[in-house]
């Protein structure tokens, strides 16, 4: 009888580990993840009991990536390159071509070339497929003989209660592969579904029994303006002494979404790496009157509600504990990709 062959996973920027848990979820063994960030490595390993490297993929021999591969293994390396570089908040392109992470994108076709796994995932911003960069990634991989096929997510669409859009790769060299397309009779999740029922907070409030369900305090005249806010209004419900000075001029009408309220009837917006801040977003709570708390991101981002990011009596840095989750890629989403790879190989490796 014929051995069946072992599929392990690599991931590559891996952060605190949404991906990785997401593929987990969909039944893959993720073997390690690679991160320059040291910060991130108490909450992967931790949660995934998968191996953390703290190195700079641009400085990394591809042996180090290749060793956690055996010979006969069906190789899968996926990776979500920092994107902030070609976010539509980044508007100058000198300042994308200046950023040492634009040329991450290439250090990944790279080790992809060096090791030659039989499949790959790469998650992004949907921006990226308007710049070469990408042209480059994806038409080096077709060169190498992979398959390749790529879709921009809306991440509500497959159940997620976040409005997340992405750029999602799939390349094999086993055969055609795609991301499953999404269930039109799943029933959509909005922010009540997944954050109704937490404990309350005040603004600047900790839960004793939850450290990471904390939010900042507001200034005075921002708790003013979040008692006036309305579920899904914009500054325009506030009385005019509480208005910003930009907010009086003719450019100021299209911040409309700032120092907003989310509805609990809808998906959450895009979690960024400052949704704790009040003034840089829909990050306002529905009813109570603060921003969201740390724990409340994480859920958005589908990150179970047991995912520990830091150690027990370990100080929680709302800026650390920002970026890691606000970066992370949902583990929802960390699941439909892998869910897409398992039907991949069942149907080619049979």
């Amino acid at each position: 009888m014929k051995k069946t062959k072992e599929v392990k996973v690599v991931d590559l920027f891996c952060g605190v580990g949404g991906l990785t848990c997401g593929l987990k979820k969909a039944g893959l063994e993720v073997v390690a993840g690679f991160d320059s960030d040291e910060t991130c490595k108490y909450a992967y390993e931790y949660n995934n009991k998968a191996e953390f490297v703290c190195a700079d993929i641009s400085n990394l021999d591809s042996k180090e990536i290749a060793k956690y591969y055996k010979k006969d293994d069906i190789k899968v390396l996926v990776g979500c390159a920092p994107c902030q570089t070609f976010s539509k908040q980044t508007n100058k392109y000198k300042d994308r071509v200046l950023d040492k992470k634009w040329t991450l994108l290439n250090y990944f076709a790279e080790h992809i070339n060096n090791i030659e796994p039989d499949i790959i995932s790469m998650e992004n911003v949907p921006e990226l497929i308007k710049f070469d960069i990408f042209d480059n990634f994806k038409n080096n991989l077709i060169e190498k003989g992979y398959y390749v096929s790529y879709q921009i997510v809306n991440c509500s669409e497959y159940g997620l209660p976040q409005k997340r859009k992405r750029l999602v790769l799939l390349a094999s060299k086993l055969g055609q592969i795609s991301l499953n397309k999404p269930n039109p009779r799943k029933r959509k999740k909005n922010v009540e579904d997944v954050l109704k029922g937490l404990p309350p907070l005040e603004a600047g409030e900790i839960n004793e029994k939850d450290p990471l369900h904390r939010c900042p305090k507001l200034s005075d005249v921002n708790i003013k303006r979040i008692k006036q806010s309305k579920p899904g209004g914009t500054w325009r419900d506030w009385d005019e002494a509480l208005l910003l000075d930009c907010y009086k001029k003719p450019t100021g009408a299209t911040y409309s979404s700032v120092y907003g309220r989310m509805r609990w009837d809808a998906p959450s917006p895009t979690m960024t790496t400052q949704f704790y801040i009040y003034g840089t977003g829909r990050y306002g709570h529905p009813e109570q009157d603060r921003a969201l708390s740390l724990r409340e991101g994480a859920i958005l981002q589908t990150f179970p509600r047991n995912y520990k990011f830091v150690k027990d009596g370990e100080q929680i840095t709302y800026k650390v504990l920002g970026r890691q989750i606000g970066n992370a890629v949902p583990v929802d989403l960390g699941k439909i990709i892998g869910e897409s790879i398992q039907e991949h190989i069942k149907i080619n490796c049979q």
